[in-house]
């Protein structure tokens, strides 16, 4: 055992214990985090314009301050953007994490001194409290790889901007520098494909020991490594065992990746966003993420049924149940106000308070006024893959098919991208569609009242997805794939990669 692991444990033992008097109190926590947020940004041009001073309760917050997206902050981002200080926190931002938007285009996310070291003190966290739970912490002796967006940051406005996961780069603790990979060189690359090429290259013969990364661009990372050594990539990296994810399921990856690892490993999963760092994985046993609240976000919760609704409840932590659905609404120490990060969460635990991302508030199919979510359909796939071990893929998304060309009933389309194809397709899909049904009664009796036939599942060429995704400009990073569209525009992009045999 190194000195650096036998010194890790302990120190982990007592930083999750510190943690803990936070998690064991957490309506109380809010509370705290709350008055503090509304105290400190009373003063700022968004603390005037909503009558800061005036706030004393959360149900005061509630009548001065709207509900938000991106749209309606970005008048003041555009004034932080021009160089303009005290807007929504005091001073000015550290950094303007760009990421992709929808209807605006690029989003810039402020991130401030105190929210960047919020974030990297929740990550450390979830690392500590995996090797409490395992009791040893063998991975600090190996090399770690992040696969991450580019760190070189653009300085030329007013606040440095930069892809979050390339401005947390600049934040590893300093006892892991000399374990980090890839280098600065092989980071800074920003054609994705030329990046993971050149992370084979300083990687193939380190002695890996914890991988981080979005699952679909780890994935490919891993068959660059097969196909470069001809060897599985547990036998490349031996010590190799810890896999640490975000911001997609890895369920539906979990066999492709232990058939190119050659054996089983632990994973811990993330909930971090440009906005903040929410959760993660506390326990090996079960996939709920261990809500942080005492890190420098107020959380809000509106029910995703009641969303679109005429001024819809929202209500605090102390308020919500097991098994609903909510959209997740923030106020943070970055500046955000009542905001609507798009994401949904679905709490399976309330002592303490542990959630898994259900979805987002805009991705759903709804045609036929079913409303299936991203996590009915991630439930879906992992079921018909349990029941069909012949099966692998690589990616996936579902649409609606409202006016078929063979003039019969409308359906849900499952683009899929098969590594190894079932050797029944209707059993597969069939499998598929039972468990939406099973889910969702409003599916359910949309089928039993032959309203919608059955699932069809359309096979895609091999390397589809990545096509699409390079064609989007997208590829690589911590861009994700859409889980399922309320209409045909992805649908319609990987129609020329359908199989056709």
């Amino acid at each position: 055992m190194s000195l650096k692991s036998f010194l890790a444990k302990p120190f982990a033992r007592w930083r999750v214990a510190r943690n803990k008097k936070y998690i064991d109190r957490p309506v109380e926590s809010q509370e705290a985090v709350f008055q503090r947020l509304i105290s400190k940004a009373k003063d700022t041009a968004f603390g005037r314009d909503h009558d800061f001073k005036s706030i004393r309760t959360y149900s005061d917050f509630v009548n001065r301050v709207p509900v938000r997206d991106y749209e309606a902050l970005k008048p003041y981002v555009e004034r932080i953007m021009s160089g303009e200080k005290n807007v929504l926190w005091p001073g000015s931002p550290a950094y303007l994490a760009k990421t992709s938007g929808t209807t605006s285009g690029a989003k810039y996310i402020p991130i401030t001194a105190e929210s960047i070291k919020e974030q990297v003190t929740s990550s450390k966290l979830a690392l500590l409290q995996y090797i409490v739970n395992k009791g040893r912490a063998d991975y600090v002796n190996g090399k770690m790889i992040f696969l991450q967006g580019s760190p070189v940051l653009d300085t030329a406005g007013a606040v440095k901007m930069g892809r979050l996961s390339g401005i947390s780069a600049h934040y590893l603790p300093r006892y892991l520098l000399k374990n980090r990979l890839p280098s600065w060189e092989t980071n800074i690359i920003e054609d994705w494909e030329t990046k993971v090429e050149a992370i084979v290259d300083e990687t193939i013969d380190q002695n890996m020991t914890l991988i981080a990364g979005i699952p679909s661009w780890v994935q490919m990372y891993f068959e660059r490594l097969v196909a470069r050594s001809g060897k599985k990539v547990g036998e490349l990296f031996p010590s190799f065992s810890l896999y640490v994810y975000g911001g997609v399921n890895y369920e539906p990856y979990r066999q492709k990746f232990e058939d190119l690892l050659g054996r089983r490993i632990d994973s811990v999963e993330l909930f971090p966003a440009s906005e903040g760092f929410f959760a993660y994985q506390d326990t090996i046993e079960n996939n709920g993420l261990l809500l942080q609240v005492h890190s420098g976000i107020f959380y809000e919760f509106i029910e995703s049924s009641k969303f679109y609704d005429d001024n819809p409840p929202r209500i605090s932590l102390a308020e919500v149940e097991l098994g609903v659905d909510y959209a997740l609404i923030l106020s943070t120490n970055a500046g955000l106000w009542g905001y609507n990060i798009g994401d949904t969460v679905r709490f399976v635990s309330l002592k303490p308070y542990r959630v898994i991302v259900s979805g987002r508030i805009k991705h759903f199919i709804s045609a036929f006024g079913e409303h299936v979510i991203a996590k009915e359909v991630e439930e879906a796939i992992t079921t018909a893959l349990a029941a069909h071990l012949e099966v692998r893929i690589s990616e996936f998304t579902v649409a609606p098919e409202v006016n078929p060309k063979d003039g019969g009933l409308p359906y849900h389309e499952w683009f899929i991208e098969f590594e190894k194809e079932p050797d029944n397709s209707d059993a597969f899909a069939q499998a598929l569609d039972q468990s939406i049904q099973d889910q969702n009664v409003y599916y359910k009796d949309l089928i039993e009242g032959k309203v919608l036939r059955s699932a069809v599942v359309s096979p895609l060429e091999k390397g589809a997805f990545e096509s699409y995704m390079k064609s989007q400009g997208k590829l690589g990073g911590q861009n994700k794939v859409k889980r399922l569209s309320n209409g045909r525009d992805v649908a319609e992009q990987l129609t020329p990669y359908l199989v056709t045999s």
